[in-house]
Order: C-alpha cells, then sequence, then structure tokens
C-alpha cells in the first residue's frame, strides 16, 4: 500500500483550524501567530495519534507558506537516535547558509525525540542555543519524562489530550461518507474501543474495514483481529522457523503500515506463544519479557524487535 493511497494520510488535516480535538493548544498556537518573529521552541507532549505530529505540520504551512517544504526538516529520532543524526542532519540544515530573507527562520521537527539518547539531547541543546536566531525546533514527544530539562526548559510546552469517542467517530463518519462506504454507528465506536483515542490507528482499522464492506460491528472484529493476533502468529512461526528476514518485514508492515503499537506486538505474541506446539514456551515467554523491559526503559523498538525475532529463531532450532 502507497503512502497516497493510505487514508491516514489522505484526511490528515493541512490547517490548525482542522485539528481534531486540542483546542486549548490550537488556540495559544493561533495566538503565537500573531507575531511570528517571536514564536519560541515548541515541544508537543501527548501519547500516540492525538495531533501532534499533525500539528507540528500544519503550523510549517501558516508560518512559511509556500516555502514550508524548502525550509521544513522533519526527522523521526526513533529511526535516528545517535549523536551523529545531531550532529550531521539537523547541524547542517540549521546553519544559517540558505535562509531567504522572506522567511522568519527555518524549522526543525523532530518526532519521538523521547527515543534520542541522552548524548544526542544533549548535542541538540548546543544546537538550540547556537541556531535561536534563524530556526525554531518543534520536538515531539510521547513521553515528556525522557526529555532532558535543560531541552524541556528551552521550550514552549503543550501537552496534547487523548480525543473523545465523540470526536473520532464524527471524524471517521466523514471520511466514510466521502469513500461512500456504508457504516452504522456501533462500528465506528467499535473502532473507537480497539484503538483508545488513537485517530491514526482508527483511520487505519477503518481503512482495513471498508475492504470487508459495510463498517459494522462484526467487520470490525475482524479486520481487527486480521491485523493483530493471526499476522503476529504468523511472524512468531516465520521467526521461530528461521525465516527471520520475512518475520521483519511482516513486523515492520504491521506497525509502519498498521499501526500497531510495539507493546501491542510484544503482548500479542505473548498470547500467540501460548497456541504453539513447543517445548521451549518457558524460553519464550522469557525472551519476550526482556525484550518488553527493553523497550520501556527507552531502547530504539525496531531494533530491538528485531533482535527478538532473531532471538526467537534461535529458539526454534
Amino acid at each position: 500500500m502507497t503512502e497516497s493511497n493510505m487514508w491516514v494520510e489522505k484526511y490528515r488535516p493541512m490547517k490548525l483550524s482542522s485539528i481534531v480535538n486540542q483546542k486549548e493548544v490550537i488556540g495559544s498556537l493561533k495566538s503565537l501567530l500573531k507575531n511570528v518573529s517571536e514564536i519560541p521552541h515548541l515541544m508537543f507532549s501527548g501519547s500516540a495519534g492525538v495531533g501532534k505530529t499533525t500539528t507540528a505540520l500544519c503550523l510549517a504551512r501558516e508560518i512559511l507558506g509556500e516555502y514550508w517544504k524548502d525550509y521544513t526538516l522533519e526527522l523521526n529520532a526513533s529511526d535516528e537516535r545517535g549523536i551523529n543524526m545531531v550532529r550531521e542532519r539537523v547541524k547542517k540544515f540549521a546553519r544559517f547558509a540558505g535562509l531567504d530573507t522572506k522567511i522568519p527562520f527555518k524549522l526543525i521537527i523532530l518526532d519521538e525525540a523521547d527515543e534520542m539518547t541522552s548524548d544526542a539531547q544533549t548535542a541538540l541543546r548546543r544546537i538550540i542555543e547556537d541556531t535561536s536566531k534563524h530556526c525554531r525546533f518543534i520536538l515531539i514527544a510521547n513521553n515528556i519524562s525522557k526529555i532532558i530539562e535543560p531541552l524541556q526548559s528551552r521550550c514552549a510546552v503543550f501537552k496534547f489530550t487523548r480525543i473523545s469517542e465523540k470526536e473520532v467517530v464524527a471524524y471517521l463518519e466523514e471520511i466514510c461518507k466521502k469513500e461512500k462506504i456504508k457504516f452504522d454507528e456501533k462500528g465506528l465506536r467499535t473502532i473507537y474501543s480497539y484503538s483508545e483515542g488513537d485517530m491514526r490507528h482508527a483511520i487505519n482499522i477503518l481503512q482495513a474495514t471498508a475492504s470487508l464492506g459495510i463498517i459494522n460491528e462484526s467487520n470490525v472484529k475482524i479486520s481487527a483481529g486480521l491485523t493483530k493476533t493471526s499476522d503476529v502468529g504468523e511472524i512468531l512461526k516465520l521467526a521461530m522457523t528461521g525465516k527471520l528476514s520475512d518475520a521483519r518485514n511482516k513486523m515492520i508492515e504491521l506497525i509502519k503500515v498498521y499501526g500497531m503499537s510495539e507493546s501491542d506486538f510484544l503482548k500479542y505474541l505473548n498470547e500467540e506463544s501460548y497456541k504453539i506446539k513447543t517445548n521451549k514456551l518457558s524460553d519464550i515467554l522469557e525472551t519476550i519479557a526482556k525484550y518488553d523491559y527493553r523497550l520501556i526503559v527507552g531502547s530504539n523498538p525496531e531494533i530491538q524487535l528485531s533482535a527478538l525475532l532473531a532471538e526467537l529463531g534461535k529458539i526454534g532450532k
């Protein structure tokens, strides 16, 4: 599935006024826009799928106008966590050279900043100090407690709240009407219960369910099951039989395309472990628990889950 075919991108809001929920945050940001030159560095915190990254991109469009793509650098810190990312990509982009006189400053959006190492955060703090005259940073974090205090103190912090059922259901209903898909309200509420206020996850479930026809409770449950437990079970079998590359590719698809969180992946992997015929169940469960702990303490999710699959392959021999 290409990005252009993904509804989560197709229906991503383009303006601050279109952001679902977050009225207080949007109101404060609009006030800042009245004097763009005095906008501080920003930090957006909150759970996944509540609009942090979308808000940052909308802000970039409203500040930089038609030039926003040329003067905005968007990075995902969970993919590029180390000191080299900060020193090379951010520092190179943040240089004064190349700044158009029509542009108030360059904008760097650093998603999942809480996944950066302490050294990388310290280096970023210095870069923020050195480039503040011609550059603004928007740091995005699910867990703000993992951001070092010197970095927090240099930003205006905005906390995003979980989106209510009423607002998620209304947004999903709007998408259904535009896509000309039949639905009932119970089906949309079922999607909300699976997504737990994560709008990105809710839209992904909606699109998956649409392939089954009408959006109703039974189809949503079927779709959610297909994108969760059954696929995780297949990944477990692939890993245990030594097909590491296939297992990893399918895992990344589940997480990146279908929006399954790393913690949910481990939860379903744990459940699926009880369904396979093996005399090494205790080894499998201990291994899953070990990698669950590593994710909790802030290790890189993709690296750790890939290592988990490799270790399951060794257990399966």
